[in-house]
């Protein structure tokens, strides 16, 4: 290696790039890793970390407010945002640090500045070139827009919202998916008046129709207001406020507008296209082992089109440095990436949702236990549910559940499904009492014909 040359080139410090760069390092590949921010991307600083941090002053703001019902004299003074600011910071910088230091102690060579690829195996960073006998693409996702709708003022997406030095009275959120309804839920405990619009028939459309429903009842009983299968047509504002006018007619006035339409890949002007990568409506086109259409060139992240989450980025980063080093991994199954929305309640899921698996299959059989007759979950005064779906004489293909803390048991509904386990697979397994897991092996016990804490 040169300290212009390595084994592997990384274009972006994101999930993807920093998970490639160590574990690349780790199998003694030297590595050259090019970010124009910070170590870490968007999760870290603009996303998953800083909205997680938000949600759980959240819940601490809900658990002063609702002492009352566990017989604690509790009351909520109000919100200091200076004060969640200083704790969110002060989590974002703990891991910068951190990360940092593993970035030293694997001895991955940081390039600060805005890379360009320009073919050849080779990225460029301020006049000065760095070739990599392989180049590896993960330059994330940037927070998306409608046609239109210019970003400003009080029309902002999540990037803005994070660092907001004060708290509305009223709120929209333009989208029902998951970066929207997290924040709708994080602003409802802080005393904000939230409406949520959301074009598709129901909050988030990507899960099961099933945690949609159980999400909305959580919603209306908590006020959070929301219009569904109702498109936007423009946003007005001026310096108090903004109004928004829906094609249904239906005009909303409120403080803020966060736009929360989803995430785009951020493919454009790093000479992608220019150098020969191929791309399709933004994305990098890659196989299933991550090859982009240039030999030696991978791509990861949220700019191959799939899931855009943070531990999909992960795990493709580790993925492509074992391909890179001729180890020859497991490609990666998409539907077996679990997903967490960390909204009040939290929705979590693994597999298939019902409607897929019928697509897939035909027909399927589906069991839903209540978390009403889960010890933990009445202790937490939560509701909700665990939901299976089972391919005809097959596994178990799907698990959706909600409620509070749900997002806690995706791992082992991961396994359940990586695995393709039966429900007799699964059913003898003794879950510790009183916990919400055993919320999971009691669905189990049903669907393999042996339910124990189950009316009806």
């Amino acid at each position: 290696m040169t300290d212009t040359s390595a084994d592997l080139v990384i274009l972006g410090g994101g999930s993807g790039g920093y998970a490639c760069a160590f574990r690349a390092a780790e199998l003694g590949l030297s590595v050259i890793l090019v970010e124009k921010d910070k170590l870490g991307g968007t999760c870290l600083h603009r996303g998953c970390i800083p909205t997680k941090a938000l949600l759980h002053a959240a819940e601490v703001a809900d658990n002063a407010r609702e002492g009352d019902q566990f017989g604690v004299k509790s009351s909520l003074e109000g919100i200091d945002i200076a004060g969640v600011n200083s704790y969110k910071d002060g989590v974002i910088s703990r891991l910068y640090k951190g990360l940092q230091g593993l970035a030293k102690a694997n001895k991955v060579t940081l390039v600060e500045g805005a890379g360009t690829f320009v073919g050849n195996k080779t990225v460029e960073v301020d006049g000065k070139r760095y070739t990599g006998k392989n180049v590896v693409l993960a330059t994330g996702s940037y927070a998306r827009s409608l046609p239109g709708l210019e970003i400003g003022g009080r029309v902002l997406t999540s990037d803005q919202a994070l660092n907001l030095d004060f708290i509305p009275e009223k709120a929209i959120v333009l989208g029902g998916g998951v970066i929207g309804v997290e924040f709708a839920s994080v602003w409802a405990s802080f005393g904000v008046d939230v409406t949520i619009v959301e074009a598709l028939p129901r909050l988030v459309p990507a899960e099961d129709e099933y945690a949609s429903k159980q999400l909305e009842r959580a919603f209306r009983r908590r006020g959070i207001k929301f219009k569904t299968g109702v498109k936007f047509t423009n946003a007005t504002r001026n310096d108090s406020g903004v109004s928004v006018t829906l094609e249904s007619g239906d005009v909303l006035e409120a403080d803020l507008l966060l736009v929360a339409v989803g995430r785009g890949p951020n493919t454009a002007g790093h000479g992608y296209e220019e150098a020969g990568v191929a791309i399709e409506r933004g994305f990098v086109v890659t196989d299933e082992r991550l090859k982009t259409s240039l030999d030696g060139v991978y791509a990861v992240g949220d700019i191959v089109r799939g899931l855009q989450l943070a531990h999909r980025g992960f795990q493709q980063g580790i993925f492509v440095a074992e391909e890179i080093a001729g180890q020859n991994p497991k490609v990666i199954d998409e539907a077996g990436i679990p997903r967490v929305t960390y909204c009040k309640p939290e929705v979590a899921s693994v597999g298939l949702s019902e409607a897929a698996a019928k697509e897939k299959y035909g027909s399927v059989e589906t069991f839903v236990y209540d978390l009403a007759g889960n010890g933990k979950s009445q202790i937490l005064k939560t509701a909700g549910g665990v939901k299976l779906v089972k391919a005809p004489d097959g596994p178990v293909v799907g698990v959706t559940m909600v409620g509070e803390r749900v997002g806690e048991l995706i791992g082992e509904a991961q396994l359940i499904y990586s695995w393709e386990a039966y429900p007799e697979d699964v059913a003898p397994l003794i879950h510790a009492h009183p916990t919400q897991t055993e919320a999971l092996g009691e669905a189990f016990l049903a669907l393999a014909g042996k339910p124990l804490h189950v009316h009806g």
